[in-house]
């Protein structure tokens, strides 16, 4: 694997900024996570961007006992951030030809630095690092159509199947609402596709918890004013150019958003 890490990371950031569909995965696809993560990081290190936070997935069903892990991560890049306004749809990228999908997510806000040399977090410690939970919504994107059919190592390699991430408002007093179980539904042209709840067992703070131990593995201790993604409430929705998409929170408002196709020089819009 190690002489072809530079190789499929350069593929997958070179289809990414020219806008590009990619047939099939770039070699071989890696063998476990600690491969997929080796391709990840090459990839953070040749993309143009400051890594604004951390999306978090869920691995198959099937894949969890043979990977050893229940959850993956991914970067998500400051330049793909965007601020939903109230009321208001906010358009985002996507490869024409690839994977698009939008997914509810409740999101955290870091407000401290994790500890660098701290590698076992419990939830209460996670709660001291939060500065604030939002609604928002993930883009889930890859040149590659068939990253998911691929599994969770080909979904790593891929900056964890994100294309960014629209922020919304900020959920008051989300610790007790998290408590009682927070809900969100989300439609596409106008039809539901997803309903899902976010509580505590098994929620957004476990998912907290696993990113921290993860990146501290990986020497990237979380950063105030990073942003978390835990996990897609209602499901992972796919989505083509042109579609529009509502993602109802339920007591913390709705994110409109549109899919648009992608633009070389991964910033912008065609």
């Amino acid at each position: 694997m190690t002489s072809s890490v530079r190789d499929i990371a350069g593929s997958f950031v070179a289809a990414r900024k020219e806008a590009r569909a990619l047939p099939g995965f770039p070699g071989a696809p890696p063998a476990n996570l600690s491969e997929s993560y080796r391709v990840q990081d090459e990839a953070i290190a040749l993309w143009p961007d400051e890594v604004a936070g951390w999306k978090i997935g869920r691995v198959q069903p099937h894949q969890v006992e043979p990977l050893g892990a229940e959850r993956l991560a991914g970067p998500i890049f400051k330049h793909h951030v965007w601020i939903a306004p109230r009321d208001s749809e906010v358009s985002f990228p996507i490869y024409e030809g690839g994977f698009a999908a939008v997914e509810a997510e409740y999101v955290f806000r870091i407000g401290k630095d994790a500890a660098p040399d701290k590698t076992k977090w419990t939830r209460a410690e996670a709660i001291e690092l939060i500065a604030a939970m939002h609604v928002g919504v993930e883009t889930a994107g890859s040149p590659l159509a068939t990253i998911n059919d691929l599994g969770a190592t080909v979904v790593v390699a891929d900056f964890g199947n994100n294309h960014g991430l629209i922020l919304g408002a900020e959920v008051p007093n989300w610790q007790a609402k998290l408590e009682k179980g927070l809900t969100a539904e989300t439609f596409i042209e106008g039809e539901s596709v997803g309903k899902g709840s976010a509580g505590v067992a098994d929620g957004p703070l476990d998912a907290l918890v696993f990113l921290l131990e993860h990146l501290a593995a990986r020497g990237k201790p979380l950063k105030a004013g990073q942003l978390v993604t835990t996990g897609a409430v209602t499901g992972v929705h796919d989505i083509r150019v042109g579609q529009h998409s509502r993602v109802s929170f339920n007591g913390s408002g709705d994110i409109l958003c549109a899919a648009v196709k992608a633009a070389p020089n991964g910033k912008g819009f065609a």
